[in-house]
């Protein structure tokens, strides 16, 4: 009986394994005019840039006129200090703007991938290929509890890990 557990084992440990080097797949296409503006950080994966973030932490995106996007995180740590990262994302031709490549420190750039998107541009996540990343955000400060629901879903669905998500207090 043992035995014929093996190949179950095996079976699974490699559909896992399968699975995590298959990226996630991303959205169809993203209107870019109606996603930028400001978005809510609501929850994320634990990140070493965001690790003094506790507070009303943001990210507005600003179209500019060569076609790339302009990006400033805003949070507030514990002493209620602010902190602000400027970057910029440029969109990876043929990604129906889904994907981006982000850029806070140049030369560097990482992926910023679309991976969920209310039909209303209200609630997304984006995350990036390894999975090790993750972000839902919110056009309010509060998420509607059933966007909340579908958006970590369809995370759980793409092979995220979803028992170390922070979620900052937002709104005060």
């Amino acid at each position: 009986m043992r035995h014929a557990l093996i190949p179950l084992l095996l079976c699974g440990l490699l559909a896992g394994a399968a699975r995590a080097e298959t990226p996630p797949a991303t959205v169809a296409a993203v209107d870019l005019a109606r996603y930028v503006g400001t978005w809510y950080e609501i929850a994320r994966k634990p990140m070493y840039f965001e690790r003094h973030c506790v507070r009303d932490v943001t990210a507005t995106y600003t179209a500019r006129a060569d076609g790339t996007l302009r990006i400033e995180n805003r949070c507030l740590d514990r002493d209620g200090e602010e902190w602000r990262a400027r970057g910029k994302a440029q969109v990876v031709p043929g990604s129906g703007n889904a994907k981006l490549k982000v850029s806070f420190f140049w030369p560097f750039t990482a992926p910023y991938w679309v991976l969920w998107l209310d039909g209303d541009y209200r609630a997304a996540l984006v995350g990036e290929p390894g999975r090790d990343y993750l972000w839902l955000l919110s056009r309010t400060p509060q998420l509607d509890p059933a966007l909340e629901a579908a958006a970590l879903a369809r995370a759980r669905e793409l092979g995220f890990e979803l028992d170390d998500l922070i979620r900052p207090q937002q709104g005060g």
